[in-house]
């Protein structure tokens, strides 16, 4: 891989990342300054997963005798690719069921405190669902 495409996507990420605070922090505080902060971390996001596929679809031609190890490798990577799936958004589901169902809880104690224990249990199973998610990445990982 050529350095000057390295260089490049870690400038595309970096930019990513300091333009849109740029955007937020000068200016008049309207709604269009944060539509213009995200639209500009959306492109740059973008712009950097297109020079990442590039780089990873544009190599030089595998011979016959290292396409197997190549195929090898690649059922490797899209195996940690699936367990990082797997446990991010399993992760993203239970954060999401834990902050509605906490924010329940906590109403409902504030109003009867022997509702506790029932709370608990809800907010809980939702706790579950980042578990479940990072059992089938152990068990994903553990086949490669």
């Amino acid at each position: 891989m050529n350095t000057t495409v390295k260089l490049l996507l870690i400038a595309t990420l970096m930019l990513s990342i300091i333009i849109p605070f740029g955007y937020f922090l000068i200016g008049q505080k309207t709604k269009k300054r944060y539509k213009r902060a995200v639209a500009t971390n959306v492109f740059f996001f973008f712009g950097a997963l297109v020079v990442a596929g590039i780089m990873l679809l544009g190599g030089n031609p595998v011979q016959a005798a290292d396409a197997t190890t190549a195929a090898a490798s690649n059922a490797t990577g899209l195996g940690y690719i699936a367990a990082a799936l797997s446990t991010g958004m399993s992760c993203i589901g239970g954060g999401i069921a834990v902050a509605n169902a906490a924010s329940a809880a906590l109403g409902a104690i504030s109003e009867d405190s022997s509702a506790l224990g029932k709370s608990l249990i809800f907010v809980g199973l939702a706790e579950g669902v980042c578990l479940y998610g990072l059992i089938i990445s152990f068990m994903i990982i553990g086949k490669l």
